[in-house]
């Protein structure tokens, strides 16, 4: 998967949200290592040291966890990974509901479209 880096939004967020995104997809299974600081960075084509606060928020988080010998390791907590899915599904939703609703779509209206959406889908 790319990284595809937004020029109109701090990187550092975004980092964050590509890792989660490899760790609720299974990209980056449960328990899995991940890449080195240099490695992901390198990548990204970003500074380590934005991709090591980046991985700093995770571990925050408690999505990642550090070892000293092992490096870095996904969580095996699939409860902390389903928040954190949960997290990132509604920032998602809500980003899109405040965009349809700035170009005037009502509650309705944005129900009917999503609803004609997923049945092209499933076609």
């Amino acid at each position: 998967m790319a990284w595809d880096l937004k020029p109109d939004q701090p990187i550092y967020t975004q980092l964050i949200e590509k890792i989660q995104f490899r760790i609720i997809s299974g990209e980056y299974p449960p328990g899995s290592n991940l890449p080195s600081v240099r490695d992901l960075a390198n990548e990204a084509s970003v500074n380590p040291n934005t991709m090591q606060r980046a991985l700093a928020k995770l571990e925050e988080e408690g999505l990642i966890m550090t070892h000293r010998t092992k490096g870095r390791t996904v969580t095996e907590d699939s409860d902390i990974i389903k928040q954190a899915k949960n997290k990132l599904v509604r920032a998602h939703i809500s980003e899109f509901l405040k965009k349809m609703q700035l170009m005037g779509f009502d509650k309705d209206e944005v129900l009917v479209l999503i609803s004609e959406m997923l049945k092209e889908m499933k076609e």
